[in-house]
């Protein structure tokens, strides 16, 4: 089993900035592909950011400059630090990990609990 707890949302003013953190916790073997989704009131999940383990990344065209897709592999975590933020980006932000319990086995995707960002004024 593996446990994922998510840190880091909150409400900030336009312009402002939140680091989101996603801790994985358990029985892991390694992650290949970590990666930041979110969903806005009345849209679908859409991906923000993604990364894999070695260090290659994508975002989405609405944040791309403006956010930082990161991992520190030993502590088994991922970080999102988010800059000049709009009302826009105000959604609930969820991580999502792929998890390898042995060399041989097949990913298995787990996904966190959410927390909430808003931008607001």
């Amino acid at each position: 089993q593996v446990q994922l707890v998510e840190s880091g949302g909150g409400l900030v003013q336009p312009g402002g900035s939140l680091r989101l953190s996603c801790a994985a916790s358990g029985s892991i073997f390694s992650i290949y592909y970590m990666g930041w989704y979110r969903q806005a009131p009345g849209k679908q999940r859409e991906l923000v950011a993604g990364i894999i383990s070695g260090g290659s990344t994508t975002y989405a065209d609405s944040v791309r400059g403006r956010f930082t897709i990161s991992r520190a592999n030993a502590k088994n975590t991922v970080y999102l630090q988010m800059n000049s933020l709009k009302p826009e980006d105000t959604a609930v932000y969820y991580c999502n990990i792929d998890v390898f319990f042995a060399p041989s086995d097949g990913p298995h995707p787990y996904w966190g609990q959410g927390t909430q960002v808003t931008v607001s004024s």
